[in-house]
């Protein structure tokens, strides 16, 4: 199973459609893919319809019980989305309780590629959606994975928020003593403005190679995905921020 993470420690950048529109294109393709929502304000889980306060199992559910589930005990924190092939480990608020509950402890970043380790056989991807802060919750998601997106909204304010994205993996790569992949994807692009051409220059002249070559242009229809509860490449396949995802996701899986 590969475990893509999809993070940055500033809000508003495109976090949620990134991980929903990469699922629900590698859903077409065949594959089996779980969404992990581990912001507590839910925002995945609530673009599926799902209420996350009035949910039996969650995500934090998991971290209670850390390594005493199993295959068997996961699947049922498991919630399932609008496609047969996507699945989802809905977030609830009680997550926000995890730093001052279990943030000195031993083991508490390891829990969730822990039990990723007992569904490999369930799944073909696993997409971790992240809260914007650095905290258990995200070292969770840093730790399981194999791949970081980063999406960045091409506007000044959110190249400053790189920057300490950019400092928190090579943080996590001291700590763990690995490397972590990690792709910058530029979002939110609006060609007919200076400050997203500005932005994405100073993107690659900063960042090179770790950038993506394209971007993923404003898109209102990505908007009117969410209001249905539907994959953007359901709702509107052919849009042209479904279309830039999918050069995306070529580039991913390569």
């Amino acid at each position: 199973m590969q475990v893509w993470t999809i993070a940055n420690q500033k809000g508003g950048v495109g976090k949620t459609t990134t991980s929903v529109s990469l699922a629900g294109l590698l859903a077409q393709r065949g594959k089996r893919v779980l969404l992990i929502d581990t912001d507590p304000h839910a925002s995945m889980t609530y673009y599926f319809g799902i209420d996350s306060e009035s949910l039996e199992h969650s995500l934090f559910d998991l971290f209670i019980a850390r390594d005493t589930l199993d295959s068997h005990q996961l699947m049922q924190l498991l919630s399932p989305t609008s496609h047969a092939n996507v699945d989802i480990l809905p977030a609830t608020m009680a997550l926000a309780t995890l730093d001052r509950r279990f943030g000195q402890q031993g083991g508490m970043g390891l829990v969730l590629k822990k039990a990723l380790s007992r569904l490999t056989s369930d799944y073909d991807y696993a997409l971790i959606d992240c809260p914007p802060v650095l905290g258990v919750l995200m070292v969770n998601a840093l730790a399981a994975c194999q791949r970081v997106l980063v999406p960045v909204q091409t506007e000044f304010l959110a190249l400053k928020g790189l920057e300490r994205m950019v400092q928190t993996l090579k943080l996590m790569s001291q700590s763990q003593n690995r490397e972590f992949a990690y792709t910058i994807v530029p979002t939110m692009f609006d060609k007919r403005t200076r400050a997203s051409l500005d932005a994405f220059k100073s993107l690659k002249k900063q960042y090179n190679s770790a950038v993506w070559s394209n971007v993923i242009p404003v898109d209102t229809k990505f908007r009117d995905a969410s209001i249905q509860q539907a994959f953007p490449s359901v709702y509107a396949g052919k849009t042209r921020g479904v279309l830039a995802y999918s050069a995306l996701l070529k580039t991913l899986i390569k």
